[in-house]
């Protein structure tokens, strides 16, 4: 006996489950990226998210 199933997806419905999709991959492109640069800085001993830069000093000339 075969079973056929109908599903009818509206048209907000279908947006909204777009968005979803949408929101699923970056929030994973998101979190493999935090999590390969924790684990790149633990083999590297580098900071991941302490990157010291150093001040600029300002471009004053006092020999005038």
């Amino acid at each position: 006996m075969i079973i056929s199933i109908l599903l009818y997806v509206d048209p907000g419905s279908g947006s909204y489950l777009i968005q979803v999709i949408i929101a699923a991959i970056f929030g994973a492109w998101f979190w493999l990226r935090n999590y390969w640069r924790k684990f790149k800085s633990f083999f590297t001993k580098a900071k991941p998210d302490k990157e010291k830069e150093e001040p600029s000093s300002p471009d004053i000339n006092t020999n005038s």
